[in-house]
């Protein structure tokens, strides 16, 4: 490719999981995240592969934030080599030291069930990576302050501005001579129960954009009034609101709406489970990391003591035995693993309950069958009917929809000389794509995956 910097595309491309971009200029190579890939099989299937980059060539890795589909691929990078820095914000860095061993407690004790109960195809399952490949990552991080700019490889700079969407995450400049690239990151919300907005889009010569709500509108509706309804109805029948929640932003404002409701009376009282040890130390997060979000003193406790915690697996257990109303909270958010996955096949086929789901599903995942309208799911190598009420609240998610990307991208008014649109479904990213083209008159392009682009 000469000279010229390349921008390589290993994730994030007609999928929103796995995002993985590679930066390359006159010898030196940062990755920008380092996500797992989720949902469809031939996307998951790319974990088990050989990384798509010689861990050992690498000079540093950056991330934009903590979820896993941008930084659970981590372990695995290090396992097979890479010992530079991982470059994070803060918050970042915090919800990482108790996101990625989570991530690999959790496939350690997936394989174990699947080996006890014989229902994987591999003999033995093994897992992706263990709770010790994840502590070795974790060791690996590096934390850079909002707006300071560090030369992360040489003749490359970073620095970090507040992307809102969940504490610490951040959008990410790379400059260097002669041009600069900026990673949007996840977008949040201008206007967030918790979160703060993201900071206006920085000028650069090439922007990646992520399109997770590409075409799509979160809708006028209070996003408290739409839970309450559910709440509300669910109740009425006798039963179980069953809510998947991302362990990292959802469940945290999940929890404040709930305590709002419960204040005002315009919810029953009944009981609330955080069944999640994960979710249970991201929420506590809250009280240290006080950079990104809005919370006063008083509404991060009300957040921390809205529910009873379940840390231990026999309490969990114990919670698909109790009858009657309660809300019960578990990760993962697109019920993919983890302990929602056990209450699913508990509650689903009951008729009373509420399967709610508060975040984006992406294709090929349980929660994506489930909102889909399916009848039935597969769960530990069988099938559970789904008589439950579905329910999918978009007013809730941490993603930015179309109409608030756009206004982002008009928050500067230096156009990018090419915008790349990643981190989303093909019929978002190509939606948001026509957007761009039409309304702001950049030149935009959708990557495929592993396009290798020079930076003119």
């Amino acid at each position: 490719m000469g000279t010229k910097p390349t921008l390589s595309f290993y994730g994030g491309t007609g999928t929103v999981t796995g995002s993985k971009y590679l930066l390359e200029r006159e010898g030196s190579r940062v990755m920008i995240d380092c996500g797992l890939f989720q949902g469809y099989k031939q996307l998951r299937l790319r974990n088990w592969a050989a990384p798509p980059v010689d861990p050992r060539q690498l000079d540093a890795i950056a991330l934009t934030h903590a979820h896993i589909d941008h930084s659970g691929y981590l372990p695995i990078m290090v396992r097979d080599g890479f010992t530079g820095p991982v470059y994070c914000t803060p918050g970042t860095a915090e919800l990482c030291a108790i996101l990625l061993p989570d991530s690999g407690r959790l496939h350690e004790l997936d394989a174990d069930y699947a080996n006890r109960k014989g229902f994987s195809k591999h003999h033995p399952a093994l897992p992706l990576y263990t709770e010790a490949d994840a502590l070795r990552a974790v060791e690996r991080l590096k934390v850079i302050d909002f707006d300071e700019q560090v030369e992360v490889a040489r003749g490359v700079k970073l620095s970090y501005a507040g992307a809102g969407h969940i504490l610490g995450a951040a959008s990410a400049l790379f400059t260097y001579r002669g041009g600069s690239l900026l990673a949007s990151g996840d977008l949040g919300r201008p206007v967030d129960p918790v979160m703060n907005a993201p900071r206006p889009r920085r000028a650069s010569d090439y922007l990646l954009i992520e399109s997770t709500y590409g075409g799509r509108h979160h809708g006028p509706k209070a996003p408290e009034d739409a839970l309450a309804e559910v709440i509300e109805r669910t109740v009425a029948r006798g039963g179980i609101v069953v809510i998947p929640a991302f362990a990292v932003g959802r469940t945290q404002t999940i929890l404040l709406l709930i305590d709002d409701l419960k204040a005002a009376r315009r919810i029953p009282d009944v009981p609330v489970f955080l069944d999640s040890p994960m979710a249970i130390s991201a929420t506590n997060a809250y009280r240290r990391d006080r950079t990104t979000h809005h919370l006063s003193d008083m509404e991060v406790a009300r957040m921390t003591q809205a529910s009873r915690y379940i840390r231990e697996s026999e309490e969990s257990k114990a919670l698909d035995q109790r009858d009657g109303p309660m809300i019960l909270i578990s990760a993962s958010g697109m019920a993919t693993g983890g302990r929602i996955v056990h209450h699913l096949k508990k509650f689903a086929p009951d008729p009373r309950n509420t399967l709610l789901f508060v975040g984006f599903q992406a294709g090929g995942t349980r929660g994506a069958a489930l909102v889909g309208g399916a009848k039935e799911i597969k769960i530990h190598g069988a099938y559970v009917a789904v008589n439950a009420e579905v329910v999918c609240l978009d007013m809730l998610s941490a993603h930015a929809d179309e109409d608030e990307i756009i206004g982002w991208l008009k928050s500067c008014p230096e156009a990018p000389r090419r915008t790349f649109i990643t981190h989303g479904e093909p019929s978002a990213a190509d939606a948001l794509r026509r957007r761009i083209e039409e309304e702001l008159g950049w030149r935009c392009e959708v990557p495929e995956h592993r396009d290798v682009i020079e930076l003119g």
